[in-house]
C-alpha cells in the first residue's frame, strides 16, 4: 500500500496509523498527526481503491452503503500490511493507534470490528457503523475516541451513537465529542482528540 512512515523523536510513544477520508491521500493528516502527538511516529496509508479516480479504502454501493465483501477483504489487507510495516520499519505491533476520518475512520473501525490486537486504541472523526449484526472481539482495555458532527448529513448522530453503543459493550472505553457542524474536520474537533489522546493514551 502507498504509505508514508516517518519515525518520531519519541520510539515509546504510539505509531500513528492516518488514515484520509474519500478523495484524500497519505498527505492529508500529516498536521493531524502532529498536532496529536509531534513525538510519535507517522505511518500514513493511502486507500487502495479508486471511486472515480478518488482514493478510497474499501468499494461502496451507494453513499453509505458499504461493500461488505470488499470490506472485509481491505481490512484484512490493512491488518496485514500494519504486520509487515511493523516488521519493515522495526516498531511495536501493539503500540499502534489509529487516526482516522471519515472513509479512513470506518476502516479503522473496521478492524476495531474484526481483529482483537489491530491496534492499541483509535480516534474516529464522523465514522460509521462498519457492518452490522457482527460480533465484536474482547476490546476491553482499549481506548477510543469519536468525533462527531451534530449536523452531519453523511453520518447522523444514530450512527454515531450505534458505533459507540457497540463498542462499549464489547469493553471499549469511548468518548464522543459533538460538535455543532456537519462532515468537516473542525480544529476544535482535532484539539479535543489531542487533549484525549494525551490523558488516555500517552499516559499507558
Amino acid at each position: 500500500m502507498k504509505h508514508i512512515f516517518k519515525e518520531g523523536k519519541n520510539k515509546d510513544a504510539p505509531v500513528l496509523l492516518l488514515l484520509h477520508g474519500t478523495g484524500g491521500t497519505e498527505e492529508d493528516l500529516l498536521e493531524v498527526g502532529r498536532m496529536i502527538d509531534d513525538e510519535a511516529s507517522i505511518l500514513s496509508v493511502r486507500g487502495n481503491v479508486s471511486e472515480n479516480g478518488m482514493p478510497r479504502f474499501f468499494r461502496r454501493l451507494a453513499e453509505g452503503v458499504f461493500d461488505e465483501e470488499d470490506l472485509v477483504f481491505r481490512t484484512k489487507e490493512l491488518h496485514d500490511f500494519l504486520d509487515d510495516s511493523a516488521e519493515k520499519y522495526e516498531f511495536d505491533r501493539e503500540n499502534i493507534v489509529a487516526v482516522g476520518y471519515s472513509n479512513g475512520a470506518n476502516i479503522a473501525g473496521s478492524l476495531l470490528f474484526h481483529y482483537k490486537n489491530a491496534l492499541k486504541g483509535a480516534l474516529l472523526h464522523h465514522p460509521m457503523v462498519p457492518r452490522k449484526g457482527v460480533v465484536l472481539p474482547d476490546l476491553q482495555g482499549k481506548a477510543i475516541f469519536i468525533g462527531a458532527g451534530a449536523n452531519d448529513p453523511i453520518c447522523p448522530p444514530e450512527e454515531t451513537e450505534g458505533l459507540s453503543r457497540l463498542l462499549k459493550e464489547a469493553g471499549a472505553d469511548v468518548k464522543v465529542q459533538w460538535e455543532q457542524s456537519g462532515h468537516q474536520l473542525t480544529l476544535e474537533e482535532v484539539q479535543g482528540a489531542a487533549e484525549w489522546y494525551k490523558n488516555y493514551i500517552r499516559k499507558t
